[in-house]
């Protein structure tokens, strides 16, 4: 057994910024953590700054980083946004896909993620037909996070409808498997292995007709799987489910055995106050994604309501315009500010949990998330020394990490005990830059 010290200038131990720790990592594992270490140890890997549990991202489209800049120009709606992301995803093979999503996932380890929730649900060839492998876009994803060196939960997606029992349209036809009987059958033949989950989701309640919900959920609940689901991100889908059922999302996939402890309802924007005592009574989770959310202009979630009713936070970076788990934390509490008039609705230390030990275990990584002994190996470091983190107290690391550092201030990233960013830079991605800028220029019509 191979035993590495790691030792932490300033460590956020869940409540409190801690000064000098060490940190003993065997076979992908803490094994020990030491507080009080002022200096470090001999043989000690030196992290400089503040260290914190690898951030997760608990909700991702990978492919949706190629539309990064190109759908910000002029206005529209989410609607409008979708054509753009169509017209994307018939470009993509799986050879495309992985070199995409490798260079997007680098961009994440980047950042401090060390674990990504892939909602993952573009499953064929163009025009419908099943590769000859027919989770070959499912294992380029899972390859490629291996190779960006961050764990992945591949949330295999049933998409079934173009809208509450409509036939796919064209652009859709490789998404869908047909019956969610055939889409459990094809997404059985993934398994789990060294830095994976598998992991289901049902795309929404208008792309899933409401026989079929269970048995996603029953397939899910089977394998003691994560299972998400989009909730209520537009208010459209929320009329739509009314004119056909009489019920609203949250109701209907109550109905169906949809909620639970191990579902996540990503955005839960829309949502009526009834449908928030039935997301918090099942404690399924929420994940918000605000930098989407705004982008697209979807609206603010009930995060404060959610939370007080027993749903547990989570944060994702959804259709990545831009990748940055700490501007997510601090835009779930700005915009509430923004709506209520208000400050001060989560500390730094619950954005972090939401940002950190949440949502890993929203992704199936319970013992992930956390600096103690048997938690998995999983951190990153923030530089205190930057134009953005100088200046504050040491003790106030976590308010400064929060409220004022970004993405660019990460400087180490550690998954598994084994270094994947070391000085700002990537181990097996050297130029993250260049691999993004190829990998998106590739799919250019």
């Amino acid at each position: 057994m191979s035993l590495t010290t790691y030792w932490l200038e300033h460590a956020w131990l869940d409540t409190n910024v801690e000064p000098g720790v060490a940190l003993e990592v065997a076979d992908g594992r803490i094994t020990a953590v030491r507080t009080g270490v002022d200096t470090p140890p001999p043989g000690a890997v030196v992290l400089r700054g503040l260290t914190i549990p690898g951030l997760s991202n608990a909700h991702s489209h990978a492919f949706h980083r190629a539309l990064r800049g190109t759908v910000q120009v002029g206005s529209g709606t989410f609607w409008t946004w979708r054509e753009v992301m169509y017209t994307v995803a018939q470009r993509l093979t799986p050879d495309s896909y992985f070199a995409l999503a490798r260079a997007v996932y680098a961009e994440m380890a980047l950042a401090g993620i060390t674990s990504v929730g892939e909602f993952h649900y573009l499953h064929h060839a163009p025009g419908g037909t099943p590769y000859a492998d027919p989770n070959a876009m499912g294992e380029a994803l899972i390859a490629a996070a291996a190779e960006a060196g961050i764990r992945i939960t591949l949330l295999d997606t049933a998409y079934l409808s173009s809208g509450f029992g409509a036939a796919p349209e064209q652009h859709q036809l490789r998404f869908t498997d047909g019956t969610a009987e055939k889409w459990a059958e094809r997404v059985s033949a993934l398994k789990d292995r060294d830095g994976v989950r598998i992991g289901a989701a049902i795309h929404s309640v208008r792309a899933v007709p409401a026989d079929q919900l269970a048995t996603v959920a029953r397939w899910a609940q089977d394998r003691e799987a994560p299972l998400h689901v989009h909730l209520s991100e537009q208010t459209a889908e929320n009329d739509a489910c009314l004119a056909a059922h009489g019920l609203t999302p949250t109701q209907l996939l109550a109905e169906h055995g949809v909620l639970g402890p191990r579902t996540t309802g990503v955005h839960n924007t829309h949502l009526t106050d009834g449908d928030i005592g039935l997301l918090g009574s099942s404690t399924t989770g929420t994940c918000m994604c605000p930098t989407t959310e705004r982008d697209l202009a979807d609206g603010i979630g009930p995060a404060v309501a959610l939370q007080r009713a027993g749903s547990p936070l989570s944060l994702g970076s959804d259709s990545h315009a831009v990748i940055d788990l700490l501007e997510e934390a601090r835009a779930m509490e700005l915009n509430e500010r923004l709506r209520t008039r208000t400050r001060g609705h989560w500390t730094a230390a619950a954005l972090l949990r939401a940002a950190t030990s949440d949502g890993h275990a929203a992704l199936g990584w319970p013992d992930a998330g956390t600096l103690e002994t048997g938690a998995l190996a999983d951190f990153t470091t923030i530089a205190l020394d930057t134009v953005r983190t100088a200046g504050p107290v040491p003790r106030l690391a976590a308010e400064t990490a929060v409220f004022a550092a970004s993405a660019a201030d990460v400087r180490h990233t550690v998954v598994a005990g084994r270094h994947v960013v070391r000085d700002g830079a990537h181990h097996s991605v050297p130029d993250v830059g260049a691999a993004l800028a190829d990998s998106i220029a590739a799919l250019r019509g």
